[in-house]
């Protein structure tokens, strides 16, 4: 079922003189990707179903530098970082949810020494608590006798240790989960992180994310969660290299819990 999404920015709330309860962070990857605009919409889609006021900054969000930090440009990220700091605050932003860890880490952790406080959560913690007040549901007949196995982003659980919510979210789908090998405190990174997404990777036996199937097709999952776009596109290219696309699928917990949900 596809529905309208109505998503407002700021500035639209601003000049009526309201005020959203939430700011989705959609980031770089969820405004530009195309595999990863379709997070950006069933998660807007969840918002909306659920009735939490929220907006985007629109063409006001600029990149929030952590690919320019992580290469080592920290004159960049800090011309970055101020900049989105100065929208946010004009705004008097108080809550920021983000679908991409990457965006999570650095607002949470980064924008603070530059004068940027401000509430952070990832969408899969939002996901989480809206199932836990029963506000989605999770039965997901869609997903019954599935084998789904979730991947946990670097940013999102050894950098900040959000383990759990994500886990939460799949966790009352009728479906089977099974652990990755490596997951959790010990999980392999899917080698887009540190800003590796946007550069050749360097010679080696094995590129990180074929690496990463290995630990898929051992747990013989028929599904693999990400919560993260950059996971999302390595997990893919992992799933083409290994040619299982006909037998594994690469989804967000926010696609994952919209089709639950009867909207997508």
């Amino acid at each position: 079922m596809d529905t309208l999404i109505n998503i407002p920015t700021m500035a639209e709330l601003s000049a009526k003189g309201e005020q959203p309860d939430i700011l989705f962070w959609v980031g770089c990857a969820g405004s530009y990707d195309e595999r990863a605009q379709r997070i950006t919409r069933a998660f807007a889609k969840i918002l909306n179903h659920v009735g939490i006021k929220f907006a985007v900054l629109g063409t006001e969000e600029a990149c929030t530098g952590d690919p320019a930090k992580r290469a080592g440009n920290e004159f960049l990220f800090q011309m970055q970082a101020m900049g989105n700091i100065e929208v946010l605050n004009g705004y008097a932003i108080k809550k920021i949810v983000t679908a991409c860890p990457h965006c999570f880490n650095t607002i949470k952790n980064e924008y603070p020494v530059l004068g940027g406080h401000y509430e952070v959560i990832h969408h899969t913690q939002l996901i989480a608590d809206l199932i836990a007040e029963g506000k989605l549901v999770a039965e997901g007949g869609a997903f019954k006798g599935k084998k789904i196995s979730f991947h946990d982003p670097c940013y999102l659980g050894r950098g900040n240790g959000v383990y759990e919510a994500p886990r939460k979210a799949l966790e009352q789908l009728d479906a089977d989960l099974v652990e990755l090998k490596r997951c959790k405190s010990n999980g392999l990174c899917c080698g887009a992180g540190g800003a590796q997404m946007f550069k050749e990777p360097e010679p080696g036996k094995k590129d990180v994310n074929v690496e990463r199937m290995e630990d898929v097709l051992e747990a013989k999952a028929d599904i693999v969660a990400v919560g993260c776009p950059f996971c999302m596109t390595m997990m893919n290219d992992g799933v083409k290299h290994v040619e299982k696309e006909q037998e594994i699928t690469v989804l967000d917990i926010a696609e994952i819990t919209a089709r639950a949900n009867g909207l997508l």
